[in-house]
């Protein structure tokens, strides 16, 4: 109810609404945390994840439906309203003001994450020791459950495979960003649901990426710029961040290239057991 792009009468798209009037507009805790988060990782990832590309991933909604490429006019304004620059943070007063006419923030890539925290936050304060969180993918745990030493989560190699293997995780969390469900074929070319905020086109480069950090909100972002970065410099971004380790695929369900980040050993990582 806060953080939605699609419901017009959301914190959010109020805050959207004030785009280009000059207005600071005064945030919940929730709202104020979550774009504070989504700002830190923008500047950590040099723009690769970027809550203000909303207006561009609303004309890739409609290219989607209609199975066209965007209208090229339609586009380039819709870029003019991406940049994390764009928005003015005032930490006294704890308000944003939108700077750029039709400026929309789309929270998709980060807000499930920051949900995830909160939750176990919640539950662990509630004496819960041993609780795992699905939120639809992105996955976060606490404590290993009784007798086991950790939990099992799949890392899905084929898109209607089982598990090619599994990682135990305890205190941590794991989320898959990738065009494996979500993308459209236009012209035989195949644009991703992600969106690079610096070009305004839907990721081609057919890829999966798992993020493994001690927190939700990290994997989700991460594994959105790591997309956007492709299997190099997303690679170079992961080593440089600490308790963040990554598992590329370019190709899944075809001729799969796997990129793995240095810490992937430290993981306890077994096969899937042979039917």
């Amino acid at each position: 109810s806060i953080f939605s792009d699609y419901d017009p009468h959301s914190e959010l798209s109020k805050l959207s609404a004030s785009a280009g009037s000059g207005r600071a507009v005064k945030l919940s805790d929730e709202l104020w945390s979550m774009l504070r988060e989504s700002d830190r990782f923008s500047r950590q990832t040099g723009g690769a994840f970027d809550v203000t590309v909303g207006p561009v991933i609303h004309v890739w909604r409609w290219a989607r439906r209609n199975r066209q490429m965007p209208p090229i006019d339609r586009l380039d304004e819709a870029m003019m309203a991406v940049g994390y620059d764009k928005i003015q943070f005032d930490e006294e007063n704890q308000t944003a003001t939108l700077t750029q006419t039709n400026m929309k923030l789309d929270l998709g890539g980060i807000a499930m994450g920051w949900t995830l925290d909160d939750v176990m936050k919640r539950l662990t304060a509630a004496g819960f020791q041993s609780v795992l969180i699905d939120g639809g993918g992105d996955i976060l745990v606490s404590e290993a459950p009784p007798g086991r030493d950790g939990w099992r989560i799949g890392v899905k190699e084929k898109r209607d495979g089982k598990p090619s293997r599994y990682v135990v995780l305890t205190h941590g969390a794991i989320t898959t960003s990738g065009d494996m469900w979500q993308f459209v074929e236009i012209d035989g070319k195949r644009y991703s649901h992600i969106v690079d905020p610096k070009t305004g086109i839907g990721l081609t480069d057919h890829s999966s990426v798992t993020l493994i950090s001690k927190d939700a909100i990290t994997a989700d972002a991460l594994a959105t710029a790591v997309s956007v970065l492709g299997p190099k410099k997303g690679l170079e971004l992961v080593e440089k961040t600490e308790g963040v380790a990554a598992i590329i695929l370019r190709k899944p369900g075809e001729e799969v290239e796997t990129y793995e980040s240095s810490r992937v050993r430290e993981l306890k990582i077994e096969a899937a057991e042979k039917e």
